[in-house]
C-alpha cells in the first residue's frame, strides 16, 4: 500500500484538498501522480473535491491541472454544490480589496488588478463549462450557479451561463427563479438579459 493511502485513513481532511485550497500545486501534484483517483477524493468534512476546494478560491493552475488528470466536475459535496457554484460566488478577498484601494490612485494599478481578478474568474467559470459541468446543477437550496451570479450580479458571468444553455426559469427552495431574482434586486440589465435567454 502506497504512503500516501496510509495517509489518507487518518485525515477527515484529505492533505490533497488542503493543498488545492492553499493553492500548493505540488502537494496536489504529487498526490495525483501518486494515484489519479484523488483527483476526485472527497474530503470527510464536508465532502469537497480538490476541484471544488480549487474553485473556492479561485486557483487556476490548479483547476487546470485537475481537469486534465479527468477530474469529475459534476461531483457535488455536503451542501450538494459543484465546482462550478463556488467558481461562481467567488468573491474578491479581503486584501485584493485592500489592494484595489491602495493602488486604484497610482497609475490605475488598481483598476487593473481588478480587471485581472475579473477576467480570472470568468476563464475559470468557462474551464468548467468547457469541462462539461452541469450548468443547472441544483444544491441543497435549489440553486444553481446562475441564481448565484444574479444575486452577485455578476454581468460578466451571467452571459457566459446563459450561453452554456443556463436555464434562467429554474425556482429554487424559495420560489424564485434567477429572473425573479434581478427583478427583486432591481438588477434591470441582468433582468433584461435573462428574460432574451427564457
Amino acid at each position: 500500500m502506497p504512503v500516501f493511502q496510509n495517509l489518507l485513513l487518518f485525515f477527515p481532511t484529505q492533505p490533497i484538498c488542503q493543498a488545492a485550497y492553499q493553492n500548493d500545486f505540488g502537494q496536489v501534484w504529487r498526490w495525483v501522480k501518486e494515484d489519479n483517483s484523488y483527483a476526485n477524493i472527497q474530503d470527510g468534512f464536508n465532502g469537497d473535491t480538490p476541484l471544488i476546494c480549487a474553485c473556492r478560491r479561485g486557483h487556476v493552475r490548479i483547476v487546470s491541472f485537475l481537469l486534465r488528470r479527468n477530474a469529475n466536475v459534476n461531483l457535488k459535496n455536503q451542501k450538494k454544490r459543484t465546482c462550478l457554484h463556488y467558481a461562481v460566488k467567488k468573491k474578491f478577498t479581503f486584501i485584493d480589496y485592500l489592494l484595489i484601494i491602495l493602488l486604484m490612485p497610482v497609475l490605475l494599478i488598481g483598476y487593473f488588478l481588478m480587471v485581472s481578478k475579473t477576467k480570472q474568474n470568468e476563464a475559470l467559470v468557462r474551464m468548467l463549462l468547457n469541462a462539461g459541468v452541469e450548468v443547472n446543477a441544483t444544491d441543497c437550496y435549489g440553486c444553481t450557479a446562475l441564481h448565484y451570479a444574479c444575486e452577485m450580479k455578476n454581468q460578466s458571468l451571467i452571459p457566459l451561463l446563459l450561453e452554456a444553455h443556463a436555464d434562467p426559469t429554474i425556482k429554487n427552495k424559495h420560489g424564485e427563479s434567477s429572473l425573479d431574482i434581478a427583478r427583486r434586486l432591481k438588477f434591470s440589465q441582468i433582468e433584461l438579459m435573462l428574460r432574451k435567454a427564457s
